[in-house]
């Protein structure tokens, strides 16, 4: 036999495109980034407005812009869901910087309605400013108890928090429809109705006189306290360190001396707890009655919100402010235009969708496949 071997030849043939980890993105590249992402948004939208319906995008993004900003009580409506958004999304900050997958914000929203309504029907004797403190208290305490029991068992017996969280959504909603049932008003309506609709005992009093029962300032002082709180707590506490860890890798953390378990079940239940406090806002600053639509589909919204701002409290503030814009821009132009109400959140969903896309360029780019196929010889 030859003492030489034979070379064999492998042609190596580069993908047309490749994707790439992103390193060292700039705060302005990623903004940037974000401003193409709508743009190209704006420009989908409105070429989908020509072709379909015929209409002047213009018009179209003015008419949205005056359904959230039009007049005060437009503008004060916008504030109150933006704040009652901007609660949850804080609340599901500090489990989602660990991975854990809190899916319950629902559950816990409608438990803290729930008591919050409890206490405005049978406490509605006491003073109206210990009331509204018994209120606070009862539904962050339902809610951190909402948040505790996922905590509990994954850290006891590694439940997955998806699927637990989930589940315990319909039981709140469950709950809540006997409850209702019990309290409809007037009977057989199968709606609680307004509650105290004449003392307003429990309802969170105005700040400013110059929209009479339709500001909503409370919600604005509450909500930014909580979400300066929880900024401070992540980025500034040792606790917000663990969870930032944990986040990191689970084994690192364990590595570290922290205790995994402990942090699941305390994290979650602070979870809990400001969903539940926004279920008290959405309640007695705002709706006044509970159903199984108070929560409004804003626990599985505000996981955009965490999950766009990157859970930064502070960048909640805008994502919540531009959900909202565009929730109640799309109701505007159905309003106006006649459109059908699958048109309006076709519009939303496309924004929606270039904005969750721009996420990708951010953290990755594209190669695309240049010069001839790379050939290595191997032994």
């Amino acid at each position: 036999m030859s003492d030489k071997h034979e070379k064999t030849h492998v042609h190596l043939h580069e993908p047309l495109i490749r994707i790439a980890k992103r390193e060292n993105v700039s705060r302005s590249q990623s903004i940037a980034i974000r401003l193409v992402g709508l743009l190209l948004a704006l420009l989908i939208c409105a070429l989908l407005i020509v072709a379909i319906v015929d209409i002047n995008p213009l018009k179209v993004y003015g008419t949205m812009f005056d359904g959230a900003f039009g007049n005060n009580i437009r503008i004060w409506n916008t504030i109150r869901d933006t704040m009652t958004l901007l609660c949850i999304a804080v609340g599901l900050a500090p489990a989602f910087a660990m991975k854990f997958w809190n899916i319950g914000a629902e559950g816990q929203i409608l438990v803290g309605g729930l008591v919050t309504v409890a206490c405005m029907k049978y406490f509605s004797a006491l003073p109206n400013i210990l009331l509204l403190l018994i209120m606070l208290i009862t539904s962050v305490i339902a809610g951190a108890i909402w948040g505790f029991f996922p905590g509990f068992f994954k850290a006891h017996w590694n439940t997955n928090e998806t699927l637990f969280t989930l589940m315990m959504n319909y039981i709140a909603i469950q709950i809540t429809s006997f409850m209702v049932a019990n309290w409809e008003n007037p009977p057989g309506s199968n709606t609680v109705g307004v509650v105290n609709a004449m003392s307003k005992k429990g309802w969170l009093p105005s700040m400013f006189n110059a929209i009479p029962n339709k500001d909503f300032g409370w919600n604005v002082v509450i909500v930014m306290l909580i979400t300066v709180g929880m900024y401070i707590y992540l980025n500034r506490t040792k606790q917000g360190y663990e969870i930032s860890v944990i986040g990191d890798s689970v084994n690192t953390a364990r590595y570290a001396g922290i205790r995994v378990n402990k942090v699941y079940i305390r994290t979650m239940a602070i979870s809990g707890a400001v969903c539940g406090l926004a279920g008290f806002i959405a309640v007695s600053g705002a709706s006044h009655t509970i159903s199984t639509g108070t929560a409004g589909g804003r626990g599985f919204t505000a996981i955009i919100v965490a999950w766009l701002a990157k859970f930064n409290p502070f960048v909640m503030i805008l994502i919540s402010l531009l959900l909202v814009f565009l929730n109640k821009g799309a109701s505007q132009i159905a309003s106006v235009y006649a459109i059908n109400d699958y048109m309006s959140q076709i519009i939303t969903g496309i924004i929606l969708f270039f904005l969750l896309g721009s996420e990708f360029f951010i953290n990755y780019r594209l190669l695309f496949r240049h010069g001839k196929s790379a050939k290595a010889a191997g032994r």
